[in-house]
């Protein structure tokens, strides 16, 4: 008898690869930042769809910031857009968007379209699609420090109290641990992304870049997933 499909509970995706897509076809780095959303609203649908709970992406790391003011300014502008024009698809989706991140240098009209989108699908329970925009997985763990020391002074947490688990509360967002952790394009790193909540992710590094990361390479990944022998430091006999 052949052994359950497991589907993960929480995965994670850095999209990586959307500026090289575009150069490989002579096209500006802009045009495939606008692919890769196209594919990323298709593919949190599906992913969702598939069992899936939680899926987190990296859009915009705080280090992005560095790039060409031209790029970051298209980002931004992309990014108020298509939230404001697709917060009726997530609702329609019953697609609950939440968002990661710090909210300085960013733009107003970013923010506000982030809170927009937000607070629009709320309520809705088909899924949980975590957006993390100006993120780093070093600045999450530094303000979550600053939480537990302000709940502590306060005496509203004993420091003896604090776990490993309780410790995802002070978090961006609180969301179960990631069990599958993707990067497109080949990279081998995982730069930043989520790290408390990677510790024991299964990691997949397809060659392939974000854009053309469809429904069939998600399931390619699910396929690998499936053959990982998770232990968590444990024997399995």
């Amino acid at each position: 008898m052949d052994k359950e499909y497991k589907i993960p509970k929480h995965v994670g995706i850095i999209m990586d690869g959307n500026g090289r897509w575009a150069t490989k076809k002579g096209l500006k780095r802009s045009a495939g930042h606008a692919a890769g959303y196209k594919t990323l609203k298709k593919l949190a649908v599906h992913i969702l769809n598939r069992g899936v709970k939680y899926l987190s992406v990296y859009a915009f790391s705080t280090e992005n910031f560095k790039r060409d003011a031209e790029e970051v300014n298209y980002l931004m502008d992309l990014f108020v857009n298509k939230f404001r024009e697709d917060k009726n698809f997530f609702m329609k989706k019953n697609i609950k968007v939440i968002f990661s991140g710090l909210k300085e240098p960013l733009r107003n009209d970013v923010w506000e379209s982030m809170q927009e989108i937000s607070e629009m699908t709320k309520n809705n329970d088909g899924g949980i699609f975590n957006i993390l925009l100006n993120y780093g997985g070093q600045n999450e763990l530094v303000e979550a420090t600053k939480k537990i020391v302000n709940d502590v002074i306060t005496d509203k947490i004993n420091i003896e109290e604090l776990n490993t688990e309780n410790f995802y509360h002070y978090l961006f967002q609180d969301l179960p641990p990631i069990d599958l952790m993707i990067r497109t394009s080949g990279e081998v790193r995982v730069s930043n992304f989520m790290l408390y909540q990677i510790a024991y992710a299964e990691m997949y590094f397809p060659k392939v870049y974000f854009p053309d990361f469809n429904e069939k390479e998600f399931d390619k990944a699910l396929d690998v997933y499936n053959k990982r022998d998770r232990r968590f430091g444990g024997i399995k006999k």
